[in-house]
Protein backbone atom coordinates (compact mmCIF):
# COMPACT_ATOMS: atom_id res chain seq x y z
CA UNK A 1 0.00 0.00 0.00
CA UNK A 2 2.89 2.30 0.38
CA UNK A 3 3.15 2.75 -3.57
CA UNK A 4 -0.36 4.23 -3.58
CA UNK A 5 0.31 7.71 -5.26
CA UNK A 6 -2.43 10.27 -4.22
CA UNK A 7 -3.58 12.55 -7.01
CA UNK A 8 -5.78 15.80 -6.98
CA UNK A 9 -8.61 16.58 -9.16
CA UNK A 10 -6.96 18.42 -11.40
CA UNK A 11 -4.22 15.41 -12.03
CA UNK A 12 -8.05 13.08 -12.53
CA UNK A 13 -9.10 15.28 -15.64
CA UNK A 14 -5.55 15.12 -16.79
CA UNK A 15 -5.38 11.73 -17.14
CA UNK A 16 -9.51 11.30 -17.96
CA UNK A 17 -9.17 13.43 -21.21
CA UNK A 18 -5.77 11.46 -22.31
CA UNK A 19 -7.65 8.38 -22.02
CA UNK A 20 -11.26 9.54 -23.76
CA UNK A 21 -9.56 12.05 -25.78
CA UNK A 22 -6.43 12.00 -27.30
CA UNK A 23 -6.03 9.34 -29.78
CA UNK A 24 -8.82 7.69 -29.63
CA UNK A 25 -12.09 6.62 -30.98
CA UNK A 26 -15.76 7.37 -29.87
CA UNK A 27 -19.31 7.22 -31.10
CA UNK A 28 -21.11 10.35 -31.13
CA UNK A 29 -23.36 11.15 -28.16
CA UNK A 30 -26.76 11.42 -29.27
CA UNK A 31 -28.22 10.54 -25.66
CA UNK A 32 -29.98 13.95 -25.47
CA UNK A 33 -31.00 14.12 -29.23
CA UNK A 34 -34.49 13.55 -29.81
CA UNK A 35 -36.01 10.74 -31.99
CA UNK A 36 -37.51 12.08 -35.36
CA UNK A 37 -38.25 10.57 -38.66
CA UNK A 38 -35.06 9.81 -40.82
CA UNK A 39 -34.54 8.78 -44.00
CA UNK A 40 -31.66 8.22 -46.48
CA UNK A 41 -31.44 7.31 -50.35
CA UNK A 42 -28.26 5.69 -51.97
CA UNK A 43 -26.67 4.74 -55.19
CA UNK A 44 -23.97 2.85 -56.73
CA UNK A 45 -23.54 0.82 -59.76
CA UNK A 46 -21.27 -1.92 -61.13
CA UNK A 47 -20.27 -2.82 -64.86
CA UNK A 48 -20.31 -6.30 -65.56
CA UNK A 49 -19.64 -6.26 -69.38
CA UNK A 50 -21.84 -7.13 -72.57
CA UNK A 51 -21.74 -11.10 -71.66
CA UNK A 52 -22.52 -11.31 -68.06
CA UNK A 53 -25.45 -8.67 -68.89
CA UNK A 54 -26.70 -10.59 -71.31
CA UNK A 55 -26.94 -13.77 -68.98
CA UNK A 56 -28.50 -11.44 -66.13
CA UNK A 57 -30.83 -10.37 -68.43
CA UNK A 58 -31.99 -13.93 -69.77
CA UNK A 59 -31.92 -14.96 -66.20
CA UNK A 60 -28.97 -17.84 -67.25
CA UNK A 61 -26.36 -17.08 -64.69
CA UNK A 62 -24.20 -19.86 -63.37
CA UNK A 63 -24.72 -19.38 -60.16
CA UNK A 64 -28.45 -17.83 -60.56
CA UNK A 65 -30.19 -14.70 -60.44
CA UNK A 66 -27.41 -11.82 -59.56
CA UNK A 67 -30.62 -9.11 -59.11
CA UNK A 68 -32.30 -11.26 -56.68
CA UNK A 69 -30.34 -12.26 -54.41
CA UNK A 70 -28.67 -8.67 -54.87
CA UNK A 71 -31.81 -6.99 -53.32
CA UNK A 72 -31.64 -9.52 -50.61
CA UNK A 73 -28.04 -9.15 -49.84
CA UNK A 74 -29.10 -5.06 -49.50
CA UNK A 75 -31.67 -5.96 -46.42
CA UNK A 76 -28.90 -7.29 -44.45
CA UNK A 77 -26.22 -4.62 -45.50
CA UNK A 78 -28.53 -2.35 -44.03
CA UNK A 79 -29.50 -4.75 -41.02
CA UNK A 80 -25.80 -5.19 -40.18
CA UNK A 81 -24.30 -1.53 -40.67
CA UNK A 82 -23.53 -1.05 -37.07
CA UNK A 83 -21.45 -4.67 -36.82
CA UNK A 84 -19.48 -3.88 -39.69
CA UNK A 85 -18.93 0.01 -38.95
CA UNK A 86 -17.32 0.63 -35.73
CA UNK A 87 -18.91 3.89 -34.72
CA UNK A 88 -22.17 3.58 -36.69
CA UNK A 89 -25.53 3.25 -33.99
CA UNK A 90 -27.38 0.41 -34.23
CA UNK A 91 -30.40 1.78 -35.17
CA UNK A 92 -34.19 0.25 -34.60
CA UNK A 93 -34.72 0.12 -38.99
CA UNK A 94 -38.62 0.96 -40.12
CA UNK A 95 -37.88 0.07 -43.49
CA UNK A 96 -35.47 -0.63 -46.26
CA UNK A 97 -35.95 -1.27 -50.07
CA UNK A 98 -33.93 -2.12 -52.88
CA UNK A 99 -34.34 -0.75 -56.74
CA UNK A 100 -31.63 -2.62 -59.38
CA UNK A 101 -31.84 -1.18 -62.86
CA UNK A 102 -30.23 -2.68 -65.73
CA UNK A 103 -28.62 -0.26 -68.18
CA UNK A 104 -27.97 -2.00 -71.39
CA UNK A 105 -26.26 1.50 -72.85
CA UNK A 106 -23.37 0.92 -70.50
CA UNK A 107 -24.26 -2.82 -69.41
CA UNK A 108 -24.63 -1.84 -65.72
CA UNK A 109 -26.78 -2.18 -62.53
CA UNK A 110 -27.40 0.69 -60.78
CA UNK A 111 -28.31 -0.23 -57.34
CA UNK A 112 -30.50 2.23 -55.25
CA UNK A 113 -31.28 1.87 -51.26
CA UNK A 114 -33.51 3.36 -49.09
CA UNK A 115 -33.87 3.31 -45.53
CA UNK A 116 -36.22 4.54 -42.98
CA UNK A 117 -36.49 4.98 -39.35
CA UNK A 118 -36.88 7.12 -36.23
CA UNK A 119 -34.16 7.77 -34.32
CA UNK A 120 -31.95 9.79 -32.67
CA UNK A 121 -29.24 9.88 -35.68
CA UNK A 122 -29.63 9.06 -39.89
CA UNK A 123 -29.50 6.24 -41.49
CA UNK A 124 -27.10 7.54 -44.10
CA UNK A 125 -24.38 4.81 -43.60
CA UNK A 126 -27.32 2.28 -43.49
CA UNK A 127 -28.03 3.33 -46.97
CA UNK A 128 -24.52 3.15 -48.31
CA UNK A 129 -23.77 -0.26 -46.79
CA UNK A 130 -27.23 -1.91 -48.48
CA UNK A 131 -25.99 -0.15 -52.06
CA UNK A 132 -22.28 -1.73 -51.48
CA UNK A 133 -24.05 -5.31 -50.17
CA UNK A 134 -25.96 -5.26 -53.45
CA UNK A 135 -22.95 -4.37 -55.37
CA UNK A 136 -20.70 -6.97 -54.04
CA UNK A 137 -23.40 -9.89 -54.35
CA UNK A 138 -23.39 -8.93 -57.96
CA UNK A 139 -19.91 -9.10 -57.96
CA UNK A 140 -19.42 -12.73 -56.78
CA UNK A 141 -22.38 -14.18 -58.50
CA UNK A 142 -20.65 -12.03 -62.26
CA UNK A 143 -16.86 -13.05 -61.64
CA UNK A 144 -17.80 -16.50 -62.82
CA UNK A 145 -18.37 -15.60 -66.00
CA UNK A 146 -16.26 -12.31 -66.36
CA UNK A 147 -14.04 -11.27 -63.47
CA UNK A 148 -13.15 -7.84 -64.97
CA UNK A 149 -16.34 -6.10 -63.44
CA UNK A 150 -16.23 -2.53 -61.98
CA UNK A 151 -17.75 -0.73 -59.03
CA UNK A 152 -17.69 2.79 -59.25
CA UNK A 153 -20.22 5.91 -58.28
CA UNK A 154 -21.14 4.70 -54.53
CA UNK A 155 -22.84 8.01 -53.01
CA UNK A 156 -25.35 9.41 -50.89
CA UNK A 157 -28.58 10.67 -53.17
CA UNK A 158 -30.71 12.03 -50.32
CA UNK A 159 -30.96 12.38 -46.72
CA UNK A 160 -33.96 13.90 -44.49
CA UNK A 161 -34.49 14.04 -41.04
CA UNK A 162 -33.02 15.49 -37.63
CA UNK A 163 -32.05 19.49 -37.43
CA UNK A 164 -30.39 19.72 -40.94
CA UNK A 165 -34.14 18.63 -42.60
CA UNK A 166 -33.37 17.71 -46.53
CA UNK A 167 -30.40 17.55 -48.20
CA UNK A 168 -29.89 16.39 -51.31
CA UNK A 169 -26.46 15.23 -53.35
CA UNK A 170 -25.21 19.01 -55.20
CA UNK A 171 -24.31 16.16 -58.50
CA UNK A 172 -28.22 15.96 -58.77
CA UNK A 173 -30.72 13.17 -58.81
CA UNK A 174 -31.52 10.97 -61.47
CA UNK A 175 -34.24 11.55 -63.65
CA UNK A 176 -37.02 9.31 -62.14
CA UNK A 177 -36.40 11.06 -58.92
CA UNK A 178 -36.18 14.27 -59.96
CA UNK A 179 -39.98 14.97 -59.52
CA UNK A 180 -40.65 12.97 -56.11
CA UNK A 181 -38.46 15.05 -54.14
Amino acid sequence: MSKLKIINQEELKDWAKEIFKKNSFNMVDVSSKKETFRRALASGKIYVGKEVFDLIKNKKMPKGDPVTLAEVSAVLGVKKTSELIPLCHPLPIDHTATKIIMNEVDNSLEVFCVVSAVAKTGVEMEAIMGVNAALITIYDLSKIVNPHLKIDNVKLLIKEGGKSGLWTNPDGLPEFLKNIF
